[in-house]
């Protein structure tokens, strides 16, 4: 593995010079985690996510977007958000530098769920261009790996913000930027159609919690992280072997 931001040019060159080269992008977000968690907690999960897939498919590491399509935490001060279309655009234009520098494959690991959609369009946009092969994994496996060491009650089904998941997986990476004095449960109420429509959600919670943080332990942190990492690493199988 090399980390592009800590490595000369040449040796980044001469490695993606190799058949399969691959390049692994973490696209994070710096959006609203709580009073106990770092805006940068998206950035800092798909960074390590990033970081262990690169280390498993001896890949070029770029260096982190720390911003993302954060449009839903906007309520809350501190969280600042690109437009979908510039997501797309800067994956776009990630990819193609990358596939101009000699990588054949371009994974991104996104961090943020307002993500989701803009990079899927990202890479359709470099397949369909035919220059470099592209993927964005969305944490596969993450799901069943927190539910595996989940204690509390989620505060909606699929959400996992600044509770014990995430509180969790912050412990496993860099325990000094976690305030468990301040963590505090809040289970706010939802309207009937939340999650199918666009919604921001200071609307219901005060503290930027979804759920209890204190159950999070840094081993339940560490099974999520790792549990994502073989998730992912299955589902690039073929991918990697085309």
């Amino acid at each position: 593995m090399l980390d592009a931001y800590r490595t000369p040019w040449t040796d980044v060159a001469a490695h993606l010079s190799r058949p399969a080269s691959v390049a692994i992008l973490p696209f994070g977000a710096l959006e609203q985690h709580g009073p106990h968690l770092p805006l940068g907690t998206d950035t800092a999960t798909a960074a390590e996510v990033a970081h262990r897939l690169a280390e498993r498919l001896d890949a070029v590491l770029l260096p982190p977007v720390h911003y993302g399509d954060t449009w839903n935490n906007a309520g809350y001060p501190g969280t600042v958000s690109l437009s979908t279309a510039t997501v797309v655009a800067i994956a776009t234009d990630l990819g193609r530098s990358a596939a101009a520098a000699g990588a054949t494959r371009f994974i991104v690991v996104n961090g943020d769920w307002g993500n989701r959609l803009p990079l899927a369009q990202a890479m359709r946009a470099l397949e369909a261009e035919g220059v470099v092969r592209a993927i964005a994994l969305d944490y596969p496996g993450m799901d069943a790996a927190i539910e595996a060491v989940r204690e509390s009650r989620p505060a909606a089904p699929g959400l996992n913000h600044a509770e014990e998941a995430e509180t969790s997986i912050m412990l496993a990476i860099d325990p000094t930027v976690v305030r468990l004095d301040r963590a505090a449960p809040e289970y706010p109420s939802f309207p009937s159609d939340f999650g199918t429509r666009p919604m921001q959600l200071h609307r219901f919670s005060a503290s930027g919690v979804f759920g209890d943080p204190a159950p999070a332990t840094a081993a339940k942190g560490e099974h999520i992280i790792a549990a994502t990492v073989e998730s992912s690493l299955a589902v690039l199988a073929d991918f990697m072997a085309e």
